[in-house]
C-alpha cells in the first residue's frame, strides 16, 4: 500500500488528469460518487490536515490582517464590482454573468491546500484562506443574495456554508490530532505516502463533481465549450491578476496561496438553494469549473515560479 501511495504521489499530476478523464468518460461512476461528495471532502480535509500539521497551519493563522483583507476583496468587493459593471449593459441576469458573480463570491475549494502542495506553495497559508473564507462566507454572501433575489432563500445558502464550515473544523481538527498523536516527526517516506493519499482522494472527488458534464457534452457540446471558456478565463484570470498585483508588494510571500484561493472557488455552495431553472446551466458550469482548477498544477507552476521567484 505504501508503495502504491508513493507511486500516486510521484505521478500526482497524471492522477488529476485521470480523475478528470474518468469524470468525462465514466458517467455511471460519476453518478455513483456524486451522493458521497460530502464524505469525500471531509476525508480530503482530514488527509490534508494530517499532511500539513497543526504547527504549519496555526503558524499561518496568527496574522489575520492580510487574510481578512484578502477575503473582503476577493469574496465581497470583487463580485459586487463585477455585478455593478454588468448592470449598465443589461447582462447581470444572464446565466454567464450569474456564474461569474457567484464564482467570485464563493470561498476557496476544500482541496485548495492540496493544489498548493502540488505547486510547492505554502499549504498552511492556503488552508488559512480556506478556513477564513468559509467562515466569512455567511457575511460576505448576504449583499450578493440581496442583489440577486432569484437565487432563492438566503437561509439555504447560509445553512450550506455553515455545514461546510463545520466539516472543515471537525475534519481538520481530527487530522491535526492524528498528526500530533501518531506522526509528530514523520519520515520522508510517510510524508510522501500522505501526499499520495491526499492526491488519490482529490482525484476521486472530481469524478463525482463532473456528473452533469457528460450528458451535456452529448446534447449541447457548443454550449459546454462556451462554459469551459468562461471557466478557464475566470480561474486563470483571477490567479494571474493576484500574482501580478502582489508580486512586488509586502504580500509577495502570500501571493501564491492567495492566487490559488482566488482561482479555485467552491461555487457548489450555492447549488443547494438555486431554483431548478437557474440550476440547470450552472450544473454544467460546475463541471466545467473543475477542469481549469484540476489542471492548475499542470499548466501554471511555471507561471507561479516566474512571477514569484524571478526578479
Amino acid at each position: 500500500m505504501i508503495r502504491f501511495l508513493h507511486l500516486v504521489a510521484t505521478h500526482a499530476r497524471a492522477c488529476l488528469i485521470a480523475g478528470l478523464a474518468a469524470g468525462l468518460l465514466l458517467p455511471g461512476l460519476a453518478r455513483a460518487l456524486y451522493p458521497w461528495l460530502a464524505e469525500m471532502v471531509a476525508l480530503l480535509l482530514l488527509l490534508t490536515a494530517l499532511r500539513i500539521g497543526r504547527r504549519a497551519a496555526l503558524g499561518a493563522v496568527r496574522d489575520l490582517r492580510w487574510g481578512l483583507g484578502a477575503i473582503a476583496l476577493l469574496q465581497l468587493a470583487l463580485p459586487l464590482a463585477l455585478y455593478a459593471c454588468l448592470v449598465p449593459f443589461g447582462l447581470h441576469n444572464t446565466p454567464g454573468a450569474l456564474a461569474l458573480v457567484l464564482t467570485c463570491a464563493a470561498p476557496a475549494i476544500s482541496g485548495s491546500p492540496n493544489l498548493a502542495l502540488m505547486m510547492e506553495q505554502d499549504a498552511g497559508r492556503t488552508m488559512q484562506i480556506l478556513v477564513l473564507g468559509t467562515a466569512a462566507f455567511p457575511l460576505t454572501v448576504l449583499p450578493i443574495l440581496a442583489l440577486i433575489p432569484q437565487l432563492g432563500p438566503a437561509q439555504a445558502v447560509l445553512a450550506s456554508s455553515f455545514r461546510l464550515l463545520l466539516v472543515i473544523i471537525v475534519s481538520t481538527g481530527l487530522g491535526f490530532a492524528l498528526r500530533h498523536w501518531l506522526l509528530r516527526a514523520p519520515t520522508p517516506s510517510q510524508i510522501k505516502a500522505m501526499d499520495g493519499a491526499s492526491t488519490l482522494a482529490f482525484s476521486i472527488i472530481v469524478i463525482g463533481l463532473m456528473a452533469a458534464l457528460n450528458p451535456a457534452l452529448r446534447t449541447t457540446p457548443g454550449l459546454v465549450a462556451l462554459w469551459m471558456l468562461l471557466a478557464f478565463a475566470t480561474s486563470y484570470g483571477l490567479q494571474i491578476a493576484v500574482l501580478l498585483t502582489l508580486r512586488h508588494t509586502r504580500l509577495r510571500a502570500v501571493a501564491g496561496p492567495l492566487a490559488i484561493g482566488a482561482g479555485t472557488r467552491n461555487i457548489a455552495l450555492f447549488l443547494v438553494a438555486l431554483p431548478a431553472d437557474v440550476l440547470a446551466p450552472l450544473l454544467v458550469f460546475v463541471g466545467c469549473w473543475q477542469v481549469p482548477m484540476y489542471l492548475t498544477p499542470i499548466l501554471l507552476p511555471r507561471l507561479y515560479r516566474k512571477m514569484l521567484c524571478d526578479d
